[in-house]
């Protein structure tokens, strides 16, 4: 079962679940903790048996309890939270916005199976499920299409990412004072400052704290409709901002300045600035990919 990446991701969820809970107090049952993380009761089980391993949780013959709340070393490495197909779906993900792949071009089922070591029907989901999101299309032969990463995509993108993250971020503040969340905010807010203190040295380190400081607030939502928005929508951000490194260390300083801001209205627990700071860092986020987009791999021709 420890091998098992749903067991690992479940793990890490219930450690979250837990930063937000008291000392002493009582898990909820089995059937409710199942609902609550998604996975089966025998999964349940084993989640609470490894955390009362650990020293987390106590156990009386009935019931678990919260003994400590949980730090960062408790986590299991995303990479391995990570079922295969959705390492193989971030590894499509990341391929296809390299700029090798052009807008309007054809994708053979088969032949993605072959360079990802899966299945056809695997890769049908896969196609399917970014079909959703706009970037592919599905012609009336079965052949899938290509469509690039166009204005307006980037639009549609940046006016979901504007409503889900607003949501999450009225989850975060509502987290206790001794919450992980704010232990990571805190150590988030460091790198920023030291990014800063060495800017001409270390601006290109910025894109990983950008990405772990909104799937932090992404993250607070406990919602995985938003989590998984969040996870396809951080590979297109990183993937289409290398296409433009014009002006990338003022940028990167500029995107920092704002960070800072958004975390210091996070702090405050207040909801007008947290949505003042957040819309104007995500209108320069804006501005920087629409810049990218028009020198990038997929820009239209006239």
């Amino acid at each position: 079962m420890k091998g098992n990446a749903v067991y690992k991701a479940a793990y890490n969820r219930c450690l979250d679940w837990l930063s937000a809970h008291g000392i002493g107090e009582r898990m909820p049952s089995n059937s409710e903790l199942a609902t609550l993380l998604a996975v089966s009761r025998t999964t349940v089980r084993s989640v609470l048996a490894s955390m009362a391993e650990a020293g987390i949780l106590s156990f009386d013959g009935a019931n678990h309890a919260l003994v400590r709340s949980p730090n960062e070393a408790d986590y299991f490495p995303e990479t391995q939270t990570m079922s295969a197909g959705a390492a193989v779906e971030r590894r499509f993900m990341e391929w296809i916005l390299q700029g090798d792949f052009k807008a309007g071009q054809s994708l053979n089922s088969a032949e993605l199976a072959r360079k990802f070591g899966t299945s056809t029907t695997t890769i049908r989901e896969y196609l399917t499920h970014f079909q959703h999101f706009g970037l592919i299309e599905r012609r009336p032969n079965s052949a899938w299409v290509f469509r690039g990463i166009t204005p307006d995509f980037t639009e549609e993108i940046y006016e979901v990412r504007e409503m889900f993250e607003l949501r999450a971020a009225r989850h975060l503040i509502r987290m206790p004072d001794d919450a992980l969340c704010w232990k990571n905010l805190d150590a988030i807010e460091a790198e920023h400052h030291a990014l800063l203190a060495d800017v001409d040295r270390r601006y290109k380190e910025f894109p990983a704290l950008d990405e772990r400081l909104h799937r932090l607030v992404h993250d607070a939502s406990r919602n995985r409709y938003i989590i998984e928005f969040y996870s396809v929508v951080s590979a297109i951000f990183h993937y289409t901002y290398q296409w433009n490194r014009e002006d990338e260390k003022q940028r990167n300083t500029k995107a920092m300045t704002e960070h800072l801001d958004y975390i210091a209205a996070l702090r405050r627990r207040d909801p007008e600035a947290i949505e003042s700071t957040f819309r104007a860092h995500l209108g320069t986020a804006r501005q920087t990919m629409m810049r990218s987009i028009q020198l990038g791999p997929f820009k239209v021709k006239a």
